[in-house]
């Protein structure tokens, strides 16, 4: 018997352990933590028989976002910790905490918070300007529109948003097609390794869905030094001690500027760098020393 017994939060879209993870998972049940794949809006799953809960391919959360907070505190009520922590999932479910981190310094792409209902006032604001809008709760370009304002097909595709969102307006930066979209990943508070995704010919969304590709990189010391500072402005903010964090950016006018902060279920490019897997395997056994699991609960 297991002495300790952790499940791994998937979706009914991927409710398998991905090839990604492999290695993670392999690396658990060396440590004596295998792990057990749970999806995470399946009735059927008795959460407190675990110890804990690894989020990882929860990748319809956003959809189903009532639900999905509606779970933390269920598992909050059990006693049933998250890796990472359930508060930090719910401040991180809503790009709104993009505005929150540039009260603190952050240097993010400019971006306005619009309710449906506001956004032509937003845009009227903005004559020209060519913008990408995305719900503020949302993930693998979901809702998501780039156009230039005065359109009269962006104005139309902008009409047939959903009504019950707020949006994030932000400039499109031409730099995430010409150069590329840095993904910097880091494990119990440590750099691991980076990728540059890059988007299809003809479009700028760099998910693999729609055609984008990655490949591995080496950031400089400006972008490392910026994307520390992110992190250490959601530590100020009073989210410190994650698992895992994929810090999402791109170099604009010589600064990085943060895009997002994926703290939830973050593809981790861990299959080329089986010691980050390993790395963040052991961090997660760690996590669930009867000391670590008694000062959750």
């Amino acid at each position: 018997m297991p002495s300790h017994r952790l499940a791994i939060a998937t979706s009914a879209d991927h409710p398998s352990i991905q090839p990604d993870d492999a290695h993670l998972a392999a690396s658990l049940e060396r440590l004596g933590v295998p792990p057990v794949v749970c999806v995470w809006n399946d009735p059927a799953v008795d959460w407190s028989a675990f110890d804990a809960v690894l989020i990882r391919t929860i990748w319809d959360y956003f959809k189903h976002h009532a639900a999905f907070l509606d779970w933390l505190d269920r598992l909050d009520r059990l006693g049933i910790p998250t890796i990472n922590d359930s508060a930090l999932l719910r401040w991180n479910s809503d790009k709104r905490y993009l505005l929150e981190l540039a009260q603190h310094g952050v240097a993010i792409i400019p971006t306005r918070l619009a309710s449906t209902a506001a956004l032509p006032g937003v845009l009227a604001a903005m004559p020209g300007q060519s913008v990408v809008i995305k719900p503020s709760i949302s993930g693998s370009a979901w809702h998501t529109l780039r156009g230039t304002i005065g359109d009269a097909a962006f104005a139309a595709a902008v009409a047939q948003l959903p009504r019950d969102c707020n949006y994030l307006v932000q400039p499109f930066v031409p730099e995430v097609v010409s150069d590329g979209e840095w993904s910097l990943l880091y494990f119990a508070g440590e750099f691991s390794h980076a990728v540059i995704k890059r988007p299809a010919a003809g479009d700028y969304r760099v998910q693999g869905e729609y055609g984008g590709s990655a490949e591995p990189a080496q950031p400089d010391a400006a972008i490392l030094a910026a994307a520390d500072r992110a992190l250490a402005a959601v530590a100020a903010i009073g989210h410190a001690g994650h698992a895992y964090v994929r810090v999402d950016g791109v170099v604009s006018g010589g600064r990085f500027l943060v895009m997002e902060l994926e703290l939830i279920e973050p593809f981790l490019h861990l299959a080329a760098h089986p010691a980050a897997a390993e790395r963040l395997a052991r961090d997660v056994a760690a996590r669930l020393s009867p000391a670590t699991l008694a000062d959750a609960r």
